[in-house]
């Protein structure tokens, strides 16, 4: 088997779908739909693949917005993942649609030559990844197992062989007071505001002495109902991310005194929930990821190198934990222009256009080429468990 000739026919197949490939991915841009809700979406990516004779599982894995398929022979399994899921208000500002077009586009090109592939590729719709951790909920439930190699692509508005990333927890607080008339009767109550405040002036003080790899930010949910109601309830949700699992405990521990104080200073009650799902940082796989940049390089991408970027440039996934079970990798493609960051408006409208378009079918490309590597090279996939390996001893 010649992987230059597999990798392009392979190619060829993308450019041959790519009207359908697009087709999908704006019809998901253009009904975004939040964590566990992605049923059109999901819908979408379950027809294309059913059409192209596979068989889908859907609801895989515990999720009713998950799907699963899986073809070929006997060897290594690789995984390809498409995440659908948006963001509250303004849509898809991180891409996923593009994520989406590019895991399946390259699912199918490798489904259409797969007789002469040694060995396997599970395509598995992974929800939730902005809130709620789905992959690894679909990892405790099996998701993963047998799997030798996860492959994935992220927009962004730079080409990069893996994306910055942190540690990251998220955890709701309520606490609980007691009304009163503000001007009639304040000293009656117990103010559930001013707990939540006193908690949030506590992190920006703590924030002068965290790591430059660590955050703290958070929103106000809940924070009373009228002005001369002393607010009963008040609520809010917040971040904290560090390097890694080992200091993102430690400043979800300090991150809870500050809560503490709150509820110290003025009597409220605390309730504190940490999400079900940490996540965790991306192990990166060194071998398998430039296989990737020299694939995407060929289609005419240009990589930044990960030392030109800023200190400060890092986000959170769940490939995270994918990472920590088995070798993966999440390349970023540029899909928006270099001064046009993820997550506000701008990015989504570049989502949905000429730039977003290509980077989907180059993803799928450089996708199916690695994929295709690492079935034919074995140094490839040696080099890759032996990186995996040494980075969870380290």
């Amino acid at each position: 088997m010649n992987a230059a000739e597999l990798k392009n026919e392979a190619c060829a197949s993308v450019d041959s779908m790519r009207s359908d490939l697009l087709a999908i991915s704006h019809a998901i841009h253009a009904e975004p739909e939040l964590s566990f809700q992605e049923h059109r979406a999901a819908a979408h990516l379950i027809a294309a693949l059913r059409s192209a004779g596979l068989r889908v599982d859907a609801g895989a894995y515990g999720l009713e917005t998950a799907f699963s398929a899986e073809f070929g022979a006997d060897g290594p399994l690789v995984a390809l993942l498409a995440e659908y899921d948006a963001l509250p208000v303004i849509g898809h500002a991180c891409g996923h649609n593009i994520i989406a077009a590019a895991g399946i586009g390259a699912g199918l090109a490798l489904f259409g030559i797969s007789r002469r592939l040694p060995g396997r590729i599970r395509m598995l719709g992974t929800p939730a990844e902005e809130r709620g951790g789905g992959k690894e909920l679909m990892a405790r439930n099996g998701a993963l197992e047998g799997v030798d190699a996860v492959l994935m692509i992220h927009p962004a508005n730079v080409n990069l062989v893996t994306m910055p990333s942190l540690a990251c927890a998220e955890v709701t607080v309520r606490y609980r007071g007691r009304a009163s008339h503000a001007a009639a009767a304040p000293s009656d109550g117990v103010n559930a505001l001013d707990a939540l405040v006193v908690a949030y002036q506590a992190i920006g003080a703590l924030r002068q002495h965290i790591g430059v790899d660590e955050r703290i930010h958070g929103i106000v949910t809940d924070g009373g109902q009228a002005p001369n109601i002393v607010p009963e309830t008040a609520a809010g949700r917040f971040y904290v991310r560090a390097a890694n699992a080992g200091g993102l405990e430690r400043l979800k521990a300090r991150v809870e005194g500050c809560f503490r104080a709150g509820a110290e200073a003025t009597g409220a009650r605390l309730e504190l929930e940490w999400g079900a799902v940490d996540y965790l940082d991306i192990r990166y796989n060194a071998p398998l990821a430039e296989r990737f940049r020299q694939n995407a390089e060929s289609l005419g991408r240009e990589f930044t190198p990960l030392d030109r970027l800023p200190a400060s440039m890092a986000g959170s996934t769940d490939l995270g934990n994918v990472s920590y079970r088995v070798p993966a990798i999440h390349p970023m493609l540029q899909a928006a222009p270099s001064d046009c960051n993820i997550h506000n408006s701008a990015f989504t409208e570049h989502a949905g256009a000429a730039i977003g378009d290509q980077a989907a079918i180059d993803g799928a490309k450089a996708l199916a080429m690695t994929a295709i590597d690492f079935f034919l090279d074995t140094d490839l996939c040696h080099r890759t468990r032996a990186w995996f390996e040494q980075s969870a001893a380290e």
